[in-house]
Protein backbone atom coordinates (compact mmCIF):
# COMPACT_ATOMS: atom_id res chain seq x y z
CA UNK A 1 0.00 0.00 0.00
CA UNK A 2 1.01 3.84 -0.93
CA UNK A 3 2.17 6.72 1.37
CA UNK A 4 -0.58 8.86 2.47
CA UNK A 5 -0.10 12.33 1.22
CA UNK A 6 -2.43 15.32 2.12
CA UNK A 7 -3.17 17.81 -0.52
CA UNK A 8 -5.14 20.78 1.54
CA UNK A 9 -8.16 18.62 2.31
CA UNK A 10 -7.93 15.70 0.51
CA UNK A 11 -5.83 12.77 1.85
CA UNK A 12 -4.87 10.43 -1.15
CA UNK A 13 -2.72 6.85 -1.10
CA UNK A 14 -3.38 4.40 2.26
CA UNK A 15 -6.27 3.36 0.78
CA UNK A 16 -8.17 6.46 0.70
CA UNK A 17 -10.45 6.97 -2.50
CA UNK A 18 -9.14 7.19 -5.86
CA UNK A 19 -8.77 11.39 -6.07
CA UNK A 20 -9.89 12.92 -9.58
CA UNK A 21 -8.04 15.95 -11.01
CA UNK A 22 -8.26 18.30 -13.65
CA UNK A 23 -6.74 21.18 -14.84
CA UNK A 24 -7.77 24.84 -16.19
CA UNK A 25 -7.88 25.68 -19.78
CA UNK A 26 -7.62 29.14 -19.00
CA UNK A 27 -4.67 31.65 -18.04
CA UNK A 28 -4.21 31.76 -14.61
CA UNK A 29 -3.74 35.28 -14.54
CA UNK A 30 -7.93 35.73 -15.33
CA UNK A 31 -8.42 35.15 -11.87
CA UNK A 32 -12.78 35.17 -12.13
CA UNK A 33 -12.84 33.12 -15.28
CA UNK A 34 -10.28 30.49 -13.30
CA UNK A 35 -12.49 30.33 -10.58
CA UNK A 36 -15.56 29.84 -11.95
CA UNK A 37 -14.01 26.90 -14.05
CA UNK A 38 -12.91 25.34 -10.92
CA UNK A 39 -15.91 25.46 -9.24
CA UNK A 40 -17.73 24.22 -12.52
CA UNK A 41 -15.54 20.93 -12.19
CA UNK A 42 -15.64 20.84 -8.65
CA UNK A 43 -19.64 20.43 -9.02
CA UNK A 44 -19.11 17.97 -11.29
CA UNK A 45 -17.09 15.34 -8.96
CA UNK A 46 -13.41 16.95 -9.26
CA UNK A 47 -11.25 16.67 -5.96
CA UNK A 48 -8.19 18.36 -6.88
CA UNK A 49 -7.26 20.99 -9.52
CA UNK A 50 -4.53 22.19 -11.20
CA UNK A 51 -3.44 25.61 -12.93
CA UNK A 52 -0.42 26.53 -15.12
CA UNK A 53 1.98 29.27 -13.95
CA UNK A 54 4.30 30.68 -17.15
CA UNK A 55 4.56 34.00 -15.55
CA UNK A 56 4.14 36.57 -12.46
CA UNK A 57 0.99 37.05 -13.33
CA UNK A 58 0.08 33.76 -13.11
CA UNK A 59 1.78 33.65 -9.72
CA UNK A 60 0.30 36.42 -8.48
CA UNK A 61 -3.13 35.45 -9.04
CA UNK A 62 -2.83 32.40 -6.75
CA UNK A 63 -4.07 33.86 -3.44
CA UNK A 64 -7.00 35.46 -4.57
CA UNK A 65 -7.99 31.84 -6.80
CA UNK A 66 -7.61 29.93 -3.50
CA UNK A 67 -9.66 32.27 -1.68
CA UNK A 68 -12.26 31.65 -4.10
CA UNK A 69 -12.35 28.02 -4.38
CA UNK A 70 -13.02 24.88 -1.69
CA UNK A 71 -10.93 22.37 -3.58
CA UNK A 72 -6.90 21.90 -3.72
CA UNK A 73 -5.21 24.25 -5.93
CA UNK A 74 -2.13 22.72 -7.77
CA UNK A 75 0.53 25.22 -9.55
CA UNK A 76 2.15 24.20 -12.16
CA UNK A 77 5.72 25.41 -12.64
CA UNK A 78 8.52 24.98 -15.13
CA UNK A 79 11.71 26.81 -15.54
CA UNK A 80 11.38 29.50 -12.94
CA UNK A 81 11.60 28.26 -9.30
CA UNK A 82 10.60 31.35 -7.85
CA UNK A 83 7.14 30.85 -9.41
CA UNK A 84 7.28 28.00 -7.30
CA UNK A 85 8.12 29.76 -4.32
CA UNK A 86 4.97 32.37 -4.77
CA UNK A 87 2.70 29.67 -5.65
CA UNK A 88 3.31 28.54 -2.37
CA UNK A 89 3.55 31.47 -0.56
CA UNK A 90 -0.18 32.23 -2.27
CA UNK A 91 -1.96 28.77 -0.66
CA UNK A 92 -1.23 26.51 -3.43
CA UNK A 93 -1.47 23.43 -1.73
CA UNK A 94 0.79 21.30 -4.18
CA UNK A 95 3.17 22.36 -6.91
CA UNK A 96 3.91 20.16 -9.84
CA UNK A 97 7.55 20.43 -10.77
CA UNK A 98 10.44 18.48 -12.96
CA UNK A 99 13.72 19.08 -11.26
CA UNK A 100 15.64 18.47 -13.63
CA UNK A 101 14.46 22.09 -15.64
CA UNK A 102 13.85 24.01 -12.60
CA UNK A 103 17.72 25.74 -12.38
CA UNK A 104 19.48 23.84 -10.39
CA UNK A 105 20.17 22.03 -7.31
CA UNK A 106 20.56 25.37 -5.57
CA UNK A 107 16.78 26.18 -6.71
CA UNK A 108 15.22 22.98 -6.09
CA UNK A 109 16.82 23.32 -2.48
CA UNK A 110 15.05 26.53 -2.02
CA UNK A 111 11.80 25.03 -3.10
CA UNK A 112 12.28 22.08 -0.84
CA UNK A 113 12.44 24.39 1.91
CA UNK A 114 8.94 25.94 1.12
CA UNK A 115 7.35 22.57 0.66
CA UNK A 116 8.56 21.58 4.03
CA UNK A 117 7.36 24.89 5.82
CA UNK A 118 3.88 25.20 4.17
CA UNK A 119 3.52 21.28 4.40
CA UNK A 120 2.80 21.32 0.53
CA UNK A 121 2.79 18.66 -1.64
CA UNK A 122 4.97 17.90 -4.49
CA UNK A 123 4.43 15.79 -7.90
CA UNK A 124 7.38 14.47 -9.69
CA UNK A 125 7.98 12.28 -12.83
CA UNK A 126 8.58 12.11 -16.48
CA UNK A 127 7.09 11.67 -19.82
CA UNK A 128 7.67 9.84 -22.54
CA UNK A 129 9.32 13.06 -24.62
CA UNK A 130 11.29 14.05 -21.51
CA UNK A 131 13.68 11.31 -20.45
CA UNK A 132 17.32 11.50 -19.81
CA UNK A 133 19.76 10.79 -22.52
CA UNK A 134 21.59 8.44 -20.84
CA UNK A 135 18.47 6.40 -19.88
CA UNK A 136 17.40 6.23 -23.49
CA UNK A 137 20.81 5.36 -24.37
CA UNK A 138 21.08 2.58 -21.67
CA UNK A 139 17.23 1.12 -21.81
CA UNK A 140 15.89 2.86 -24.84
CA UNK A 141 11.96 4.55 -25.09
CA UNK A 142 10.82 1.76 -22.42
CA UNK A 143 8.97 1.52 -18.91
CA UNK A 144 12.18 1.16 -17.65
CA UNK A 145 13.86 4.59 -18.41
CA UNK A 146 10.34 6.27 -18.51
CA UNK A 147 10.19 5.00 -14.31
CA UNK A 148 13.57 5.36 -13.79
CA UNK A 149 13.64 8.95 -15.30
CA UNK A 150 10.74 9.96 -12.46
CA UNK A 151 12.81 7.92 -9.88
CA UNK A 152 15.71 10.07 -10.00
CA UNK A 153 13.66 13.63 -9.98
CA UNK A 154 12.00 11.66 -6.54
CA UNK A 155 15.97 11.32 -5.23
CA UNK A 156 16.68 15.00 -5.69
CA UNK A 157 14.01 15.99 -3.80
CA UNK A 158 14.37 13.32 -1.12
CA UNK A 159 18.14 14.71 -0.95
CA UNK A 160 16.18 18.11 0.12
CA UNK A 161 14.23 15.55 3.19
CA UNK A 162 11.10 16.14 1.16
CA UNK A 163 9.03 13.29 1.70
CA UNK A 164 5.44 14.48 0.79
CA UNK A 165 5.75 13.59 -2.82
CA UNK A 166 3.10 12.06 -5.65
CA UNK A 167 4.75 10.30 -8.71
CA UNK A 168 3.24 10.55 -12.05
CA UNK A 169 5.15 8.73 -15.62
CA UNK A 170 2.74 8.96 -18.76
CA UNK A 171 3.00 8.30 -22.05
CA UNK A 172 0.93 8.88 -24.78
CA UNK A 173 0.75 5.28 -25.88
CA UNK A 174 -1.26 2.87 -23.56
CA UNK A 175 0.56 -0.39 -23.48
CA UNK A 176 3.83 1.89 -22.30
CA UNK A 177 2.11 3.99 -19.52
CA UNK A 178 0.32 0.51 -18.14
CA UNK A 179 4.13 -0.98 -17.88
CA UNK A 180 5.48 2.08 -16.16
CA UNK A 181 2.80 1.97 -13.66
CA UNK A 182 3.31 -1.52 -12.92
CA UNK A 183 7.21 -1.10 -12.62
CA UNK A 184 6.64 2.08 -10.28
CA UNK A 185 4.48 -0.05 -8.16
CA UNK A 186 7.01 -2.52 -7.33
CA UNK A 187 10.63 0.29 -7.27
CA UNK A 188 8.70 2.84 -4.47
CA UNK A 189 5.33 3.60 -2.35
CA UNK A 190 4.81 7.31 -2.77
CA UNK A 191 1.11 7.56 -4.34
CA UNK A 192 0.96 7.23 -8.05
CA UNK A 193 -0.90 9.78 -10.52
CA UNK A 194 -2.16 7.87 -13.07
CA UNK A 195 -3.13 8.84 -16.45
CA UNK A 196 -2.15 8.17 -20.68
CA UNK A 197 -0.69 11.65 -21.54
CA UNK A 198 -2.24 13.47 -24.71
CA UNK A 199 -4.22 11.12 -25.03
CA UNK A 200 -6.42 12.62 -27.87
CA UNK A 201 -9.56 14.24 -28.65
CA UNK A 202 -12.67 13.60 -27.02
CA UNK A 203 -13.94 10.18 -28.37
CA UNK A 204 -10.07 8.38 -28.86
CA UNK A 205 -9.04 10.09 -25.58
CA UNK A 206 -11.26 8.65 -23.87
CA UNK A 207 -10.76 5.12 -25.60
CA UNK A 208 -7.01 5.19 -24.61
CA UNK A 209 -7.90 6.71 -21.20
CA UNK A 210 -10.50 4.15 -19.90
CA UNK A 211 -7.89 0.95 -21.35
CA UNK A 212 -4.98 2.29 -19.36
CA UNK A 213 -5.96 3.60 -16.24
CA UNK A 214 -8.99 1.05 -16.35
CA UNK A 215 -6.22 -1.78 -16.80
CA UNK A 216 -3.85 0.13 -13.69
CA UNK A 217 -6.90 0.89 -11.15
CA UNK A 218 -8.26 -3.11 -11.47
CA UNK A 219 -4.49 -3.79 -10.88
CA UNK A 220 -4.72 -1.46 -7.68
CA UNK A 221 -2.40 0.66 -9.22
CA UNK A 222 -3.41 4.78 -9.02
CA UNK A 223 -4.20 6.83 -5.92
CA UNK A 224 -5.47 9.91 -7.72
CA UNK A 225 -5.75 10.35 -11.55
CA UNK A 226 -6.62 12.72 -14.34
CA UNK A 227 -8.41 11.94 -18.08
CA UNK A 228 -6.46 14.08 -20.56
CA UNK A 229 -8.39 15.14 -23.11
CA UNK A 230 -8.36 17.56 -26.16
CA UNK A 231 -11.84 18.99 -24.70
CA UNK A 232 -13.33 21.09 -21.74
CA UNK A 233 -11.85 19.91 -18.53
CA UNK A 234 -15.63 19.28 -17.60
CA UNK A 235 -15.31 16.24 -19.82
CA UNK A 236 -11.96 14.88 -17.71
CA UNK A 237 -14.16 14.61 -14.58
CA UNK A 238 -17.07 13.19 -16.17
CA UNK A 239 -15.20 10.54 -17.93
CA UNK A 240 -12.75 9.95 -15.00
CA UNK A 241 -15.62 9.40 -12.57
CA UNK A 242 -17.30 6.69 -15.08
CA UNK A 243 -14.34 5.18 -15.35
CA UNK A 244 -14.14 4.96 -11.30
CA UNK A 245 -17.96 3.40 -11.40
CA UNK A 246 -16.97 1.20 -14.00
CA UNK A 247 -13.76 -0.78 -11.85
CA UNK A 248 -16.21 -0.61 -8.68
CA UNK A 249 -14.22 1.89 -6.89
CA UNK A 250 -17.32 4.42 -7.12
CA UNK A 251 -20.62 2.97 -6.26
CA UNK A 252 -22.64 5.68 -5.26
CA UNK A 253 -24.65 6.16 -8.45
CA UNK A 254 -27.18 4.94 -10.25
CA UNK A 255 -26.08 2.83 -13.21
CA UNK A 256 -28.15 2.13 -16.01
CA UNK A 257 -28.02 -1.28 -17.23
CA UNK A 258 -29.29 -1.75 -20.87
CA UNK A 259 -28.99 -4.14 -23.88
CA UNK A 260 -27.06 -3.08 -27.66
CA UNK A 261 -30.62 -4.37 -29.25
CA UNK A 262 -31.29 -6.04 -31.59
CA UNK A 263 -34.05 -7.14 -34.39
CA UNK A 264 -36.31 -8.67 -30.86
CA UNK A 265 -36.55 -4.84 -29.62
CA UNK A 266 -39.98 -3.92 -30.81
CA UNK A 267 -39.84 -0.52 -28.69
CA UNK A 268 -37.87 2.26 -28.52
CA UNK A 269 -35.07 0.84 -25.81
CA UNK A 270 -32.53 3.41 -26.56
CA UNK A 271 -34.29 6.08 -26.52
CA UNK A 272 -35.65 5.18 -23.33
CA UNK A 273 -32.03 4.67 -22.10
CA UNK A 274 -31.00 7.40 -22.49
CA UNK A 275 -33.77 9.22 -20.68
CA UNK A 276 -33.43 7.16 -17.61
CA UNK A 277 -29.47 8.02 -17.42
CA UNK A 278 -30.29 11.57 -17.86
CA UNK A 279 -32.95 11.11 -15.26
CA UNK A 280 -31.02 9.58 -12.84
CA UNK A 281 -27.32 11.39 -13.16
CA UNK A 282 -27.50 13.33 -10.24
CA UNK A 283 -28.93 10.49 -7.89
CA UNK A 284 -25.42 9.28 -5.20
CA UNK A 285 -26.67 6.25 -4.07
CA UNK A 286 -26.30 2.66 -5.17
CA UNK A 287 -28.66 1.58 -7.67
CA UNK A 288 -29.49 -0.72 -10.66
CA UNK A 289 -31.67 -0.05 -13.18
CA UNK A 290 -32.09 -2.39 -16.49
CA UNK A 291 -34.11 -0.97 -19.99
CA UNK A 292 -33.95 -4.40 -21.99
CA UNK A 293 -34.91 -4.53 -25.59
CA UNK A 294 -37.04 -7.78 -25.18
CA UNK A 295 -37.72 -10.80 -22.43
CA UNK A 296 -34.22 -12.67 -23.31
CA UNK A 297 -32.51 -10.92 -21.83
CA UNK A 298 -34.68 -9.10 -19.27
CA UNK A 299 -35.38 -10.44 -15.73
CA UNK A 300 -33.12 -13.05 -16.05
CA UNK A 301 -30.14 -11.32 -17.19
CA UNK A 302 -31.01 -8.15 -14.80
CA UNK A 303 -31.95 -9.87 -12.62
CA UNK A 304 -30.25 -8.18 -9.29
CA UNK A 305 -31.50 -4.62 -10.78
CA UNK A 306 -33.49 -2.80 -8.61
CA UNK A 307 -35.87 -1.70 -11.29
CA UNK A 308 -36.07 -2.94 -14.80
CA UNK A 309 -38.06 -2.79 -18.19
CA UNK A 310 -38.35 -5.60 -20.95
CA UNK A 311 -40.72 -5.55 -23.85
CA UNK A 312 -42.18 -7.54 -26.29
CA UNK A 313 -46.23 -8.58 -27.79
CA UNK A 314 -46.81 -4.98 -27.44
CA UNK A 315 -46.06 -4.66 -23.65
CA UNK A 316 -43.52 -3.74 -21.29
CA UNK A 317 -42.68 -5.89 -18.19
CA UNK A 318 -41.58 -3.70 -15.20
CA UNK A 319 -39.56 -6.22 -12.90
CA UNK A 320 -37.60 -5.85 -9.34
CA UNK A 321 -34.76 -8.15 -8.55
CA UNK A 322 -36.12 -10.55 -11.53
CA UNK A 323 -39.90 -10.87 -10.83
CA UNK A 324 -42.52 -9.17 -13.08
CA UNK A 325 -44.86 -6.98 -11.20
CA UNK A 326 -46.46 -4.79 -13.60
CA UNK A 327 -47.11 -4.61 -17.48
CA UNK A 328 -47.62 -1.32 -19.50
CA UNK A 329 -48.73 -1.01 -23.09
CA UNK A 330 -46.03 0.20 -25.28
CA UNK A 331 -47.61 3.80 -25.57
CA UNK A 332 -47.80 3.92 -22.01
CA UNK A 333 -44.34 2.39 -21.53
CA UNK A 334 -41.75 5.20 -21.02
CA UNK A 335 -43.87 7.55 -18.64
CA UNK A 336 -44.86 5.23 -16.50
CA UNK A 337 -41.30 3.32 -15.86
CA UNK A 338 -40.13 7.13 -15.57
CA UNK A 339 -42.87 7.06 -12.64
CA UNK A 340 -41.70 4.07 -11.28
CA UNK A 341 -38.31 5.42 -11.02
CA UNK A 342 -39.93 8.67 -9.52
CA UNK A 343 -41.00 6.48 -6.73
CA UNK A 344 -37.89 4.38 -6.27
CA UNK A 345 -35.67 7.55 -5.41
CA UNK A 346 -36.28 11.60 -5.39
CA UNK A 347 -34.06 14.11 -6.15
CA UNK A 348 -31.90 13.88 -3.44
CA UNK A 349 -31.18 10.46 -3.86
CA UNK A 350 -33.41 8.89 -0.95
CA UNK A 351 -35.81 5.90 -1.55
Amino acid sequence: MSKEVKIGNVKIGNGNPVAVQSMANVKTSKIGEVADMINELAAAGCDIMRVSVKDEEDARAIPEIRKRISVPLVADIHFNYKYALAALDGGAEKIRINPGNIGGEDKVGEIARALKSNGAAVRVGSNSGSVEKELLARYGKSEISLAESALNNVRILEKYGVDRIVVSAKASSVPLTVRTYRYLKQKTDYPLHVGVTEAGTYDMGIVKSSIGIGALLIDGIGDTLRVSLTAHPKEEVIAAKRILRSVGLDRNFVEVVSCPTCGRTEYDSISLARKVEEMTAGITRPLRIAVMGCVVNGPGEAADCDLGIAGGGGVCAFFRKGVVYKKVPFAEAEKEFLKEIGKLVDTNGRE
